[in-house]
C-alpha cells in the first residue's frame, strides 16, 4: 500500500482526468439501462404462474391486459373507439360484449348476464390484450396511446397500467430524489465537519463513483426502478463515512508531517486498510439480499455492493487527488466542528452505564413483539404504493365500485377437453366465494345462440392449438386473505378437470410472491447476521464481540420496524427484508469503530474504564456525523415521494440510522463495561487484561 499509495499521489492529475473520462461512457451506460417498474417479473421461473403467462403470450399472443371503463359514450361511438384501439402498436384484441356475437342479432336475445357484466348505466367495458408482455416498455407506450386517443372518458385498470403510471411517477420525481439527498447531506456535513468546503469535494467524488455505479448496470440489461430510485440515495450515505474516515486521518497526518503530499499518502494508506473492515460488512449485508429466490433482491443487493466496491475505490482514489488540487481553499474553509469535545459526554455515560444495560433489557421484549407484528402486517398490492389520485387507482376504484370487479384471474386449460366439461368446470367455479363470474367461449353461449355465431376473431381470442382461455372476475383485492384462499380452491377445483391446467394473472403471482418472500426474510435475516458476524470476529479476532456488537444493532432494527406496528403504519413487503439487512450492513461500522478503539486501548494498559471512555469520546463525532449523514439523505426523500415503497425504505433507513446510532453511542459502552471480562477472555491478544 506504501507504494500504491504515494502512486496516486503522484498521479493525482491523472486520476482525475481518467474519472472524468470514465463518466462520459457511464453516462451513455446509464440511459441505456432498461429499468423494470413490475414486480411480478422477479418471481421464479420455476413456478406455474410464471409459466403460465409464458403458455399465454406464446400460445395466444397475449401478454398484458386491462380493462377499459368508458363513461358517457354511445354504443355507436364505443365501437369507432374500440377501432381505433385494434389499431394501436401491441393491441393483440378488445372484447366488448358485442364482440361475442354476430352484430346482427337482436339485444333481446343476448345472454343478459353477459350484457349486464360489460355494462351500467353510465359506463362500458372493455377487455384490452396486449400482444408484448406486462410491463415491455411497448405495452406502456400502448396504454399511453390508448388514454391520449380516448380522452378524459377513458380509465385503464390492469397490471400494465399500474407499472405505467408507476414509470410515470419515478420519472417526475427521480432527479428530485438525488437533489434532495445532496442538499441534505451537505447540509449535515457542513454543520458537523471541519470545513465548509469539503462536503462539496465529497460529493463530488462520491456523484462521479455513483454515476460509474449506475453507468455499468447496462452490463446487467436491466435493473428495478427500486434499484434504480435507491441504490444512488443508499451509495452516498453509506460511503460517505470512507470520506470522512480519509479527510480526517489526513488533517493528523498534516499536523505530522511537513509535505502535505506525504501526508495524504499515510492517509490513502491508514484509510484503505480501516476502511476495508468497514465495507466488508456493508457488502455483506448487501450479498446477503442475493439469496432472496424473489430476485429483486439479488437485483438490489448486487447494485448496492457494487456500489460500495465502487465508493471505497473512489475514496483512496479520486478523493485524495481532488482534496490534494484543492489542498489551499480546503485549509482556508475550515472552522472548528459543532462536536469537538465529547469527554464530558462520555464520562458521563460510562459511569451511569447500568442506565445502559437497564434501558437495553426493558426495550428487549416491546421491540421484538412490534417487530414480528410489522411483519406480518406487510402489503403485496402494489396499488397501494401508488397517490390516490394517480389514474390506475381511479380506474380500480371504479372496476370495483361499479363492476364490483377488485381482480381478474386467467384460466389455461386444455384445449381438447370437452365443451360440456369445461362448462361443469364453469359452474364448480362460479360457486366460489368472491367469484363474480367465469368468462370463456361456452359461458358466453344462452340457450338460443348456437355456436356458429360466434365470429372467428373471438375464437382466436379465446381458443389456441393447445389451451382454451377463461377469465375469471373476482371481487376480492388482489393479496387480500380472501382472494388467496379463493385462489387456492379454484387451483383445486381447476386441477380436478385438468391436471396440467394452469391459474394465472396477478392476484395468483401475488400469492406466489407472499409464499416466496415469507421464506426470503427469514433466509436473508439469517445469511446476513452470520456473514457479519463472522466477519467481525475475524476482524475483532474475537468470539464475544460479534454477539455484543450484533445485539445492539438487531435491538435498533427491531426498534426500526417496530414502530409502524405501535404507529399503525403498513409497510409494503418489500421493506423489512431489505431494511433489516441494509441497517445491519451499514451501520454495525458504528460500532465496530468504537470496538476498534476500545480494544486498543484496552490493549495499551488502560482499565475498562478509561479505554471505553477514550473510545466513546473518540468516536461519537464520526458516528453522529455518518448517521446524521445516512439520515439527511434518506430523509428527504422519505418525505418527499408520493410512491410508499420508496418513501417507507427511506423513512426506515433513516430512522434507522438516528437509532442505530443512539443505541451505539448510550448502550454499546454500558454492555462493554458489563462485559469486559467475558470480552478480555474470549480476545485473541486481551487474556492478561482481566484483571484491570
Amino acid at each position: 500500500m506504501n507504494r500504491i499509495s504515494k502512486g496516486i499521489v503522484k498521479h493525482r492529475i491523472i486520476i482525475i482526468v481518467l474519472m472524468f473520462l470514465m463518466m462520459i461512457p457511464s453516462v451513455f451506460g446509464m440511459v441505456g439501462t432498461r429499468i423494470n417498474y413490475d414486480m411480478l417479473d422477479y418471481l421464479p421461473e420455476h413456478m406455474d404462474t410464471v409459466k403460465g403467462q409464458g403458455e399465454l403470450l406464446d400460445e395466444f399472443g397475449k401478454g398484458g391486459f386491462s380493462f377499459i371503463i368508458l363513461e358517457d359514450m354511445k354504443d355507436q361511438d364505443v365501437e369507432k373507439l374500440i377501432h381505433k384501439i385494434e389499431g394501436v402498436d401491441h393491441v393483440e384484441s378488445v372484447l366488448w360484449y358485442s364482440s361475442f356475437f354476430d352484430a346482427r342479432i337482436p339485444k333481446e336475445l343476448l345472454p343478459k348476464k353477459i350484457y349486464d357484466e360489460f355494462n351500467t348505466e353510465d359506463s362500458t367495458m372493455m377487455a384490452v390484450f396486449f400482444d408484448s408482455a406486462t410491463s415491455e416498455d411497448v405495452t406502456m407506450d400502448a396504454i399511453h396511446e390508448i388514454k391520449k386517443i380516448s380522452g378524459e372518458q377513458c380509465f385503464v385498470s390492469g397490471i400494465s397500467a399500474l407499472v405505467t403510471d408507476l414509470k410515470d411517477l419515478c420519472e417526475k420525481e427521480e432527479p428530485i430524489y438525488v437533489g434532495l439527498a445532496v442538499v441534505c447531506a451537505t447540509i449535515v456535513m457542513m454543520i458537523f465537519m471541519d470545513s465548509y468546503l469539503i462536503p462539496f469535494i465529497f460529493l463530488l467524488s462520491i456523484g462521479m463513483m455513483i454515476l460509474l455505479n449506475m453507468g455499468t448496470n447496462y452490463f446487467f440489461g436491466e435493473i428495478s426502478y427500486i434499484t434504480k430510485a435507491l441504490s444512488a440515495v443508499l451509495q452516498l450515505a453509506v460511503t460517505m463515512d470512507y470520506s470522512i474516515f480519509l479527510w480526517h486521518s489526513y488533517n493528523e497526518q498534516r499536523d505530522l508531517y511537513e509535505d502535505h503530499q506525504e501526508a495524504m499518502a499515510v492517509a490513502i494508506k491508514e484509510t484503505f486498510t480501516s476502511v476495508i473492515g468497514s465495507s466488508i460488512t456493508t457488502v455483506a449485508g448487501f450479498i446477503a439480499l442475493c439469496f432472496m429466490t424473489f430476485t429483486l433482491g439479488k437485483d438490489l443487493g448486487i447494485v448496492m455492493a457494487k456500489g460500495v466496491i465502487l465508493g471505497v475505490i473512489g475514496c483512496v482514489t479520486l478523493l485524495p487527488a481532488l482534496i490534494l488540487v484543492f489542498d489551499k481553499p480546503l485549509q482556508k474553509t475550515k472552522h472548528k466542528p459543532l462536536l469537538s469535545n465529547m469527554t464530558h459526554l462520555s464520562k458521563g455515560i460510562v459511569k451511569k452505564f447500568y442506565i445502559g444495560i437497564g434501558v437495553f433489557v426493558l426495550l428487549i421484549a416491546p421491540a421484538l413483539y412490534g417487530y414480528q407484528k410489522t411483519n406480518k402486517e406487510v402489503y403485496y398490492d402494489m396499488g397501494k404504493c401508488l397517490p390516490q389520485d394517480i389514474d390506475y387507482v381511479k380506474a380500480q376504484e371504479k372496476l370495483s365500485n361499479q363492476y364490483h370487479i377488485a381482480s381478474t384471474h386467467m384460466v389455461l386449460v386444455g384445449a381438447d377437453t370437452k365443451p360440456a366439461v369445461v362448462r361443469a368446470m364453469i359452474h364448480d367455479m362460479e360457486q366460489v366465494d368472491g367469484v363474480k363470474y367465469v368468462l370463456g367461449m361456452e359461458s358466453v353461449l344462452g340457450p338460443n345462440i348456437p355456436q356458429e355465431v360466434i365470429p372467428d376473431e373471438v375464437t382466436k381470442v379465446l381458443k389456441s392449438g393447445k389451451w382454451e382461455l377463461l377469465l375469471i372476475n373476482s371481487e376480492y383485492g388482489v393479496a387480500s386473505d380472501e382472494v388467496n384462499e379463493q385462489i387456492s380452491k379454484l387451483n383445486t377445483i381447476l386441477k380436478s378437470y385438468d391436471q396440467n391446467g394452469m391459474l394465472i394473472g396477478e392476484a395468483p403471482c401475488m400469492k406466489d410472491m407472499i409464499e416466496t418472500t415469507d421464506r426470503d426474510f427469514k433466509v436473508v435475516n439469517a445469511i446476513s447476521i452470520l456473514a457479519i458476524f463472522v466477519i467481525i470476529l475475524f476482524v475483532e479476532k474475537s468470539i464475544s464481540i460479534p454477539f455484543v456488537l450484533i445485539a445492539v444493532i438487531e435491538l435498533a432494527i427491531f426498534i426500526n420496524l417496530g414502530l409502524p406496528h405501535y404507529l399503525g403504519q403498513t409497510l409494503p413487503f418489500i421493506a423489512p427484508i431489505c431494511i433489516s439487512t441494509i441497517q445491519l450492513g451499514a451501520t454495525v461500522d458504528y460500532a465496530i469503530l468504537m470496538t476498534t478503539r476500545y480494544k486498543s486501548e484496552r490493549g495499551s494498559g488502560k482499565t475498562k474504564k478509561e479505554a471505553i471512555e477514550i473510545a466513546l469520546s473518540t468516536s461519537i463525532q464520526s458516528i453522529i456525523v455518518s448517521g446524521m449523514g445516512l439520515f439527511a439523505a434518506t430523509f428527504g426523500v422519505a418525505v418527499y415521494s408520493d410512491i410508499d415503497i420508496i418513501s417507507s425504505m427511506c423513512m426506515l433507513m433513516a430512522r434507522g440510522a438516528i437509532i442505530s446510532m443512539i443505541l451505539v453511542i448510550f448502550i454499546l459502552p454500558a454492555l462493554f463495561m458489563a462485559f469486559d471480562k467475558l470480552i478480555c477472555k474470549s480476545t485473541a491478544g486481551m487474556k492478561q487484561l482481566t484483571q484491570k
